[in-house]
C-alpha cells in the first residue's frame, strides 16, 4: 500500500497546495511543516519530491491522529510537537520552511474545543492544552482589555459595547453564551454577511494562542533555518497575517520603502530573501468551487539568499499591539 493510499480521508483540505507546489518546485532535499494539522501540505511535499519533511504542531491530537498514516513514509517523516516560533530549533539548513496559519476545519469541527460559534462547547480556543483559555481572557480582564483585543485581533468596531456586555454577563463560559452576547450588541446580518460573533471569536482565539506573536517570531525562525536557496511559503486567511507576512519578506528583501521621505535613506541590511511571488497568490475558481474555505486564502514565496540573518521589530510588520507591547 503506498502512503497516499494509508492516509484516511480527512475533513481538512490543504489550501492553495497546487500554486504552492508550484510556486517552490522543484521540490527537494528537508522541508519542515510548521503547522502540521491534518499532514496534506507534508503529504504534498513528500509526494512532490521532499527528501524529509518535519512535521511541527502545538495541538497535540493532531500528531495522536497521524499515528494511523505517518508510519507509512517511514523516516521521511517526522514529527514534532513544538510550535513553529521555534522552529529553528527542530531543523536547520532547511530547503524550505511552508506554514498554514489560523485554525484547521479540524479544530472548528471539534464541539470541545471551542473554536467555533456553530456549536456549543466550552470556552477553550487553545490550539495546545497549556496556558490561558478564552473563558479566563473573558472572565478575568478589564472591559478596556477586552475591547482592544477585539478591536486589535478582530477589527471590531463595536469591541466596547461587546466588552461591556461580556463583562455584564460574568461568568461567560461556553461558546454559546459567548455568541450570543455579541448578537445582542449588534445589528442583524444581511444576507451573505459573516456571523456577528466572527471577528470576536477571532480576536480571541488569536489572543489565547498569541497567534501574531508566533508569526512575528516565526518568520524570522525560519530565516534563521533555511539554507541559502531554501523557500518560504506561507498561506494566510486574513489581511493582517498577510501583511504582516508581506512587510516582512519586503523588509528582509531591501524592498521596504522609506517611511519617511524626508528622512535620510538608512543603510538596509544585506537581503536575506529574494521575493518569488510578487503578489499574493489567490484560489482559482476550480478550487473555491472545491474548497469554500479557500476563498480568504493568500499565498506568499520568497527564496533565502546567503544574507546572515537579522531582527525584525514587530511594529515594523505592521503587527497590532496591544499595551504595553513592543
Amino acid at each position: 500500500m503506498s502512503p497516499a493510499a494509508a492516509m484516511p480521508e480527512t475533513p481538512h483540505i490543504p489550501v492553495l497546495l497546487r500554486p504552492l507546489l508550484a510556486a517552490v518546485a522543484p521540490v527537494s532535499g528537508i522541508w519542515l511543516d510548521g503547522t502540521f494539522g491534518a499532514g496534506g501540505y507534508a503529504r504534498g511535499l513528500l509526494e512532490a519530491g521532499a527528501d524529509q519533511v518535519i512535521g511541527v504542531d502545538r495541538d497535540p491530537s493532531v500528531l495522536a491522529m497521524a499515528e494511523s498514516w505517518a508510519p507509512a513514509y517511514g523516516d521521511r517523516l517526522r514529527l514534532v510537537e513544538g510550535r513553529f516560533s521555534q522552529l529553528d530549533q527542530y531543523g536547520h539548513d532547511l530547503d524550505g520552511v511552508v506554514l498554514d496559519l489560523g485554525v484547521s476545519s479540524m479544530q472548528l469541527d471539534q464541539p470541545e474545543r471551542g473554536f467555533s460559534f456553530m456549536r456549543d462547547g466550552p470556552l477553550d480556543m487553545r490550539m495546545s492544552d497549556e496556558g490561558p483559555t478564552a473563558s479566563d481572557l473573558a472572565n478575568s480582564l478589564d472591559e478596556g482589555e477586552l475591547a482592544d483585543i477585539l478591536y486589535l485581533y478582530g477589527e471590531e468596531r463595536a469591541s466596547r459595547r461587546i466588552a461591556r456586555a461580556i463583562v455584564a454577563a460574568r461568568p461567560v463560559t461556553t461558546t454559546g453564551q459567548l455568541a450570543s452576547i455579541v448578537q445582542s450588541c449588534l445589528p442583524r446580518p444581511k444576507p451573505g454577511q459573516s456571523h456577528p460573533a466572527t471577528r470576536s471569536f477571532q480576536a480571541l482565539r488569536i489572543a489565547v494562542n498569541d497567534e501574531y506573536g508566533e508569526l512575528a517570531e516565526g518568520l524570522q525562525a525560519a530565516e534563521r533555518a533555511l539554507k541559502p536557496g531554501g523557500k518560504l511559503a506561507v498561506v494566510t486567511f486574513h489581511s493582517v497575517e498577510d501583511r504582516m507576512v508581506k512587510r516582512f519578506v519586503q523588509i528582509r528583501a531591501g524592498k521596504a520603502a522609506n517611511a519617511n521621505r524626508y528622512q535620510p535613506e538608512m543603510a538596509q541590511p544585506e537581503a536575506a530573501f529574494e521575493i518569488v511571488t510578487r503578489k499574493a497568490v489567490e484560489p482559482d475558481a476550480t478550487e473555491l468551487a472545491a474548497n469554500p474555505r479557500a476563498r480568504s486564502a493568500r499565498l506568499r514565496v520568497a527564496r533565502r539568499t546567503a544574507a546572515p540573518p537579522a531582527p525584525v521589530s514587530r511594529a515594523a510588520l505592521g503587527m497590532p499591539l496591544r499595551k504595553g507591547e513592543r
